[in-house]
């Protein structure tokens, strides 16, 4: 079976118990700013979206877990978008929600669980993350966990304040070939 827990903190699929937090999270309008969402989402849209979550990423291209504490207090997602098995790279992005679970290595063991999986089931040669050139932490965490800068997308993001750059982050799992 597979086994997607560390030592602080554990992945799992997301729930129809988890559609509160994801209403809170998705209308959030504080991370609007890097998930591309335009309007906010009513619970029926989401409970729909709980309902299809099982899908298989082969058929839906994405995969969305939930971060939870040992508690099983769930204190973030994290996701695979973008996945391209013909190419074997995937899109990797990151939230935990609360700022007092921030900078205590969950986020590192989430995302290193993440990799993991990636590359080893499902044989992942590269995983890219998108991070707005003025988001310290996710820049900091991404290359604490191998990630490198390979590109800036020049004012990609239109922001209320203006346009911003974004950053581009590779990291090559150098055991497929």
């Amino acid at each position: 079976m597979l086994n997607l827990k560390g030592k602080q903190v554990q992945l799992r699929a997301l729930e129809s118990s988890d559609l509160d937090f994801l209403y809170e999270l998705e209308n959030d309008t504080a991370i609007w700013e890097i998930s591309g969402t335009l309007k906010p989402y009513s619970k029926k849209v989401l409970q729909l979206y709980l309902e299809n979550a099982h899908r298989d990423i082969y058929e839906v291209k994405q995969l969305r877990l939930c971060i939870c504490k040992a508690d099983q207090e769930c204190i973030g997602l994290i996701d695979l978008f973008d996945f391209d098995p013909k190419h074997q790279r995937a899109g990797i992005g990151i939230v935990i929600t609360n700022p007092d679970d921030r900078n205590k290595g969950l986020g590192a063991e989430a995302l290193s669980l993440l990799c993991d999986y990636a590359f080893s089931t499902l044989d992942l040669h590269q995983l890219y993350a998108n991070i707005l050139e003025d988001n310290e932490a996710s820049i900091h965490l991404f290359e604490k966990m191998g990630f490198v800068p390979i590109g800036v997308k020049k004012e990609w993001i239109r922001t209320s304040s203006g346009f911003k750059n974004e950053i581009m982050f590779q990291k090559i799992n150098s055991n497929v070939s």
